[in-house]
């Protein structure tokens, strides 16, 4: 962002007299800065007397991280009754960090939150001709585009029994990237993301690791583009789909979910049902619109004078960010 506003300038934010800076000398004392916030990859084993040894009543101290608690998990108790905000993924975040944006079909914002209210399937409208017309073109089972092979929820190891399974039907899973035999260049994201659209019945999101709201564009990828994800990761899913949108690997197990996505290939009409929310929901990044802009949201709550004013303290905060059992 710079030591300026013009971040908040280039993304048209309603609010741009904000300034971000890593120059904690700019205003002589950090005491000064409204807002202080911490990258909580980088504060794990961050020395207790490099922490702000004091403070002012009116600043906030903000915890930011996109990362998985699973993956940066906060062990030390010293953070507890440290920090006044978060700016994460997860879902109670004064702001979240996420990579996605439900609307409904008149364009309001309706999600990811933690109380999702979808329209009942049987509501639901039938899927459009056109959708049809596009789904009808398929013919490969599941791709997964990934590059870390080596993850805490050992997704690697899970996809290779899931194949062993879905060999049983003569169906495959195409793995491009570091961790497959195939390519597709993110410098070609489009052209990846058509050829998904086109060929592909599913797409493995598979996350990286398992944490409560710790859905990435992994996610985002198959919504975006006519195909069924099959899910694995900590969220609860229903905050960021439909029921009826979704396979989920944790719940059905892999032989069951072969066996499943066997009859829906076999069975167009069945598996045309999955996309009836396309009649009612749509999914953005949020970087598409300043109404959801992180950096836009994080500098509207700062002119929110009654939210700044309010007293608010993460108490317990490890137990808020990590998983269960994870220190």
């Amino acid at each position: 962002m710079g030591e300026r506003d013009e971040g908040f300038h280039k993304r048209n934010c309603l609010y741009t007299n904000c300034i971000v800076t890593n120059n904690r000398s700019l205003l002589g004392d950090y005491t000064n800065f409204n807002v202080i916030v911490f990258n909580g990859p980088e504060i794990i084993n961050l020395p207790k007397e490099e922490l702000p040894q004091k403070r002012s009543k009116h600043q906030k101290y903000v915890f930011a991280s996109i990362e998985s608690s699973d993956n940066y998990p906060i062990c030390r108790d010293d953070f507890n009754s440290f920090f006044n905000w978060t700016w994460t993924y997860k879902l109670s975040s004064e702001v979240q960090w996420g990579y996605m944006t439900i609307r409904d079909e008149n364009k309001q914002i309706v999600g990811p939150k933690i109380d999702m209210n979808w329209m009942d399937f049987e509501r639901m409208k039938p899927v459009s001709e056109d959708v049809k017309l596009k789904l009808g073109n398929k013919t490969k089972a599941a791709a997964w585009f990934v590059s870390n092979c080596f993850s805490r929820s050992r997704r690697s190891e899970l996809t290779r029994e899931f194949a062993a399974e879905l060999a049983k039907y003569d169906l495959y899973i195409d793995i491009y990237g570091s961790c497959g035999t195939l390519k597709c260049s993110r410098n070609e994201e489009d052209a990846c993301d058509n050829m998904l659209e086109r060929d592909y019945f599913f797409y493995l999101s598979f996350e990286n690791s398992l944490a409560e709201d710790y859905v990435t564009e992994k996610l985002l990828h198959p919504l975006k583009h006519l195909t069924v994800p099959i899910v694995y990761g900590g969220a609860n899913y229903t905050r960021f789909m439909p029921d009826s949108a979704y396979l989920n690997v944790r719940e059905l197990g892999v032989k069951k979910l072969a066996e499943k996505m066997n009859a829906l290939i076999e069975n167009p009409e069945d598996y045309i049902e999955y996309f009836r929310w396309t009649n009612h929901y749509s999914y953005h990044t949020k970087a598409e619109s300043i109404e959801t802009d992180e950096y836009c949201r994080f500098c509207s709550i700062l002119n929110e004078e009654d939210l700044v004013k309010r007293k608010s303290v993460y108490e317990n905060f490890s137990k808020w960010w990590n998983p269960p059992s994870r220190c």
